[in-house]
């Protein structure tokens, strides 16, 4: 190429840089970037910018882990109302103790970053395998939206939750807690006791319930798929304890089993039955003492999930029942060595 064209070319090559609009340095700059990325080949070169492009446009079009979440909650709004509460929980926690998480772009977050987002969010193995589990839901919304190519929590391995025993009451503990529910605020929290020690009803199964679901007659009380934990109907049997707790606190169909601000009631009579201070209240414990009782006396697995609602019989061999502490099943279920055949009045 002779001089004047080599002129020609690079005056050429100025006014292409010029029309970019960008400082010619700049723009000379980001060229030879691209040639250097090819190896020297324009054609090469061309693809680079193209593919830069299209991965930057991919990028462009996300959202904040904040909206992200917003968006899969109401992808959820028909799911039951403890799973909402659960989700929204862990999430909010997630925004919370997680520096920078609210703002994040979903597309940006890595499967580290969320493993690591998990253990300073959550403390326990138990609230980080749940936590995992909430936090993939967010990200498998974002992947249908197409905010993101894939979710990275597939990639985070599930924390190791090793069941232990969950100790049960002790027959001064159960006459304790049993006689303060009688005694507190006109017992109108018997029934709702009642049914957790004697038929291993859930706490948040119990504030859902009113009477209608109960029938004292046919002596079951009838779970909708609604109110139950894992979205299953069942029948709990209401056994000679129960029954007669039910006939002297029973109030009419259309009223609740449990007192309006049932969870502040529910901590003063815990508190009130010797159950505060530095003496913690073991989860679900009246569940638990209800699932060793059953099982000490009715010697049913079979029988036992059905009546608790789990899916198998899992949880109850390694965590729900604990047969050492057991003390007089027979008397726990208001029998008599005449009357021990028939569980019901």
């Amino acid at each position: 190429m002779t001089k004047r064209r080599q002129k020609e070319a690079d005056n050429a090559a100025l006014e292409i840089l010029r029309s970019t609009g960008a400082d010619v340095l700049e723009a000379a700059l980001v060229a030879k970037a691209a040639m250097e990325a090819a190896r020297g080949k324009v054609k090469r070169a061309l693809k680079c910018i193209g593919a830069g492009a299209d991965a930057l446009r991919l990028q462009e079009k996300t959202v904040t882990f904040e909206k992200a979440v917003a968006a899969a909650l109401e992808a959820r709004k028909e799911r039951r109302i403890r799973t909402l509460y659960d989700f929204r929980y862990f999430t909010r926690r997630f925004m919370l103790r997680c520096k920078g998480l609210t703002n994040r772009r979903v597309r940006s977050i890595t499967p580290q970053e969320c493993a690591e987002y998990i253990e300073t969010a959550f403390d326990t193995p138990r609230q980080r395998q749940k936590a995992r589990l909430i936090l993939s839901g967010v990200f498998s919304t974002a992947v249908k939206r197409g905010w993101c190519d894939a979710n990275p929590v597939a990639r985070v391995e599930a924390p190791r939750v090793v069941e232990s025993p969950v100790p049960i009451l002790t027959p001064q503990e159960i006459e304790q807690i049993t006689t303060t529910a009688e005694q507190y605020q006109g017992g109108s929290c018997a029934a709702a006791v009642g049914m957790m020690l004697y038929a291993g009803i859930r706490p948040h199964e119990v504030a859902r319930l009113t009477w209608a679901q109960v029938d004292l007659q046919a002596q079951a009380i009838y779970i909708q798929p609604q109110h139950s934990k894992t979205g299953g109907a069942r029948r709990v049997t209401i056994h000679r304890p129960l029954q007669r707790i039910l006939r002297e606190h029973q109030l009419p169909d259309t009223a609740t089993i449990c007192p309006a601000n049932w969870q502040r009631h529910w901590r003063r009579l815990r508190h009130a039955s010797g159950w505060g201070g530095g003496r913690k209240w073991p989860q679900d414990a009246l569940r638990h003492t209800y699932a060793s009782y059953h099982l000490s006396h009715f010697r049913s697995y079979a029988e036992l999930q059905l009546e608790i609602g789990h899916r198998d019989a899992t949880l109850l061999r390694t965590r729900y029942v604990d047969q050492r502490e057991v003390r007089n099943p027979q008397r726990f279920w208001g029998l008599t060595e005449r009357s021990e055949g028939t569980v019901a009045a």
